[in-house]
């Protein structure tokens, strides 16, 4: 049986696990199943490391007795596996307290028809043809320069995913996707030390990745470029973030104004509806119904259709992010973002990465962030970091063991520029950001 064969059987399996809630007498039940299977090889200096196969099922199991909730899950779809963990489910209900805001969405906000997002396109790749796939790659890398002594490995993965969700409204709805990967993780050594970096790219369909070269011999520049780092001086400086750390800035932006954090009070932009978070020249705007994209979707983890969000508009928070939940909780209406945000772009005048840099002048250009000091509460933000040392809009030299800090409400409204160097890696899909002065503390 094909892999995608399986949601058939996966839908009546979800169509009997509410019957069986049902029987039981729950007033509401959703049910949400996964299946993903996949290939992943490993090889490390031009052998193969690791071979991994998988294949994972799982059905989670919510019922609602009135106000109550109880949740359970299983990974066994027999029929007594089924009816004993819609029971567990029921007897979590019985002793948890009512919540008027639980329960399923509104019917009317269900998906009235379903959506082919083009999001599955399967790799019949060999074991044999990945791990030659990963020895390219690798060796492309290491040929780059003589100073690339050892690697982390090059990885090939495949992976396929189905999802199913259903529930007692009688909306039953799912998607088949995929996601490809090829990586690349080396080591660098001169007189001055050890450096490590790597490279990666992901995409739906196979043909979409960057070549196994490609791969290689970008994780063997950046890994070179960060060799014999120096300090950078300390002192208030702007910021130019990478792409890879620009989606980071931005998402905690997102969770920031997202519904769960609006209606826990813990959140540096706490009722800010309305109030301007970013410049007026920019906007964040989602759109779930991208075909081929990494974050598409046509219903949430809810049930609710998916539809395109402005979250900020001319810098001004025009929506918060919203589930069903939070948004009964804040008495608004939801999103469609149970699980979180899809295709998320950010809208606004783009410049060149050179443009950036000279528009910078003299500052830190962040490849690297590292350490966890954000507090989603007040916003104080305080980070290792390293990267490059900039001078008269041109790169001098890498630099490590430094901090940047500042707080991110004052980060995102003093956001200068963005460039046209988008990465489409992700939910957040982010160019590279420059920010006004922060705090470096590097000597």
């Amino acid at each position: 049986m094909d892999f995608i064969d399986h949601q058939t059987e996966l839908t009546e399996l979800v169509q009997d696990i509410l019957t069986e809630a049902k029987q039981q007498g729950a007033n509401q039940a959703e049910v949400s199943v996964s299946m993903d299977q996949g290939l992943g090889v490993r090889v490390r200096k031009g052998e193969l490391e690791n071979l991994e196969f998988n294949q994972d099922r799982g059905f989670g199991i919510t019922l609602y007795f009135g106000q109550r909730k109880g949740s359970a899950s299983t990974t066994d779809s027999s029929l007594e596996a089924i009816r004993d963990t819609v029971k567990a489910a029921k007897n979590i209900a019985q002793h948890t307290q009512e919540d008027e805001c639980s329960g399923l969405a509104d019917k009317a906000l269900m998906p009235t028809q379903a959506m082919d997002l083009d999001l599955y396109h399967p790799w019949n790749i060999e074991p044999e043809e990945a791990t030659q796939l990963a020895i390219e790659c690798e060796a492309a890398g290491l040929r780059v320069d003589d100073r690339l002594v050892n690697s982390d490995g090059a990885e090939v993965s495949t992976q396929q995913g189905l999802r199913v969700y259903g529930n007692s409204h009688g909306f039953i709805g799912s998607y088949s996707g995929t996601r490809h990967s090829l990586s690349c993780v080396l080591i660098g050594e001169d007189n001055n030390g050890m450096q490590r970096d790597y490279w990666y790219s992901l995409a739906r369909q196979s043909s979409g990745l960057d070549s196994a070269v490609a791969v290689g011999e970008e994780a063997g520049r950046r890994t070179v470029a960060r060799l014999s780092p120096q300090k950078a001086p300390t002192g208030n400086y702007p910021i130019l973030l990478s792409p890879q750390l620009a989606s980071g800035l931005l998402g905690h932006l997102l969770g920031a104004i997202g519904g769960g954090a609006q209606y826990r009070k813990a959140s540096f932009l706490l009722d800010s509806l309305g109030s301007q978070v970013l410049p007026k020249w920019m906007s964040l705007r989602e759109d779930p119904h991208i075909f081929g994209s990494l974050g598409s979707a046509y219903f949430d983890g809810d049930g609710v259709a998916t539809r395109v969000n402005e979250f900020v508009s001319q810098g001004a928070v025009s929506s918060y992010i919203l589930s069903t939940y939070s948004a009964r909780k804040l008495a608004m209406q939801t999103t469609g973002n149970a699980g979180g945000v899809h295709n998320l772009d950010i809208i606004g005048p783009q410049t060149t990465h050179a443009d950036l840099l000279k528009q910078m002048d003299t500052g830190l250009l962040v490849t690297e962030l590292m350490g966890q000091g954000v507090n989603a509460v007040t916003g104080d933000y305080s980070r290792g970091a390293s990267g490059f040392w900039v001078e008269n809009g041109e790169i001098l030299y890498p630099v490590d063991e430094l901090t940047i800090a500042g707080n991110l409400k004052d980060m995102l409204l003093n956001i200068v520029a963005i460039g046209d160097d988008v990465d489409m890696r992700g939910n957040i899909r982010a160019p590279s950001i420059l920010l006004d002065a922060m705090t470096i503390a590097g000597q």
